[in-house]
């Protein structure tokens, strides 16, 4: 099986043939933002994780402190499942979900979208972890990793992808977060994170998986 890694890349360069112009600006955002050093200020390894309460799918408010009482949890927070690159890492997540669970950690996702928005009733059905609506991009803000999307990208969402991401998202229609991961211990710590700017990259699930069997 390709690693996450492998698809996205793979990904990647389907959009540089089908749109080489475009990719070639994505670069350039990416490049500066790097530059910038966006995602810096994320919360870092040895730090309280914030609590948070943000509703499921069912509308039931599901908070950090709750899950800590069950067992490490892994965070992962990604922009929406109109994003491909996120599906593509859902989809991993979901493949290595039983090894997460067996070391007794539990799996959240959070992401801008309402809640009755964030997914197909389908693709609920095939996700057996929580998906949680952080719409007004408060919790993404608490840990850092909160992105102003730049005007460019706004625009290809809107005109190219036909994207009303203020719809989406319940009237935040500007930022996002970065696609980041966080492995919180049961005391509430941070013990492992991957962040980066470029929405196009994502953490391995077996470097989260290889981190819990630390933590056990």
């Amino acid at each position: 099986m390709k690693s996450l890694q492998q698809q996205t890349d793979a990904k990647m360069n389907e959009g540089r043939q089908k749109n080489p112009d475009f990719m070639k600006v994505v670069d350039d955002i990416i490049e500066q933002a790097k530059a910038f050093q966006q995602g810096d200020s994320a919360i870092n390894l040895g730090q309280k994780a914030p609590n948070f309460s943000l509703p499921h799918s069912d509308g039931k408010l599901i908070s950090l402190v709750d899950l800590l009482h069950q067992g490490p949890v892994v965070v992962t927070f990604y922009r929406g499942s109109w994003c491909p690159y996120c599906n593509l890492q859902l989809r991993a997540l979901q493949v290595r979900l039983a090894d997460i669970h067996t070391l007794g950690a539990q799996l959240v996702a959070i992401s801008p979208q309402v809640p009755d928005g964030s997914m197909t009733k389908d693709e609920m059905h095939d996700l057996e972890f929580l998906v949680l609506s952080d719409q007004d991009a408060k919790v993404a803000s608490q840990y850092g990793v909160a992105w102003q999307v730049p005007e460019f990208l706004a625009e290809h969402m809107r005109v190219d992808r036909k994207l009303d991401l203020e719809a989406i998202n319940n009237g935040n229609g500007s930022v996002l977060p970065i696609p980041a991961t966080f492995v919180i211990g049961q005391d509430g710590v941070v013990t492992w994170r991957y962040v980066d700017v470029d929405y196009r990259t994502r953490s391995e699930p077996e470097d989260i998986i290889q981190t819990l069997k630390l933590l056990a």
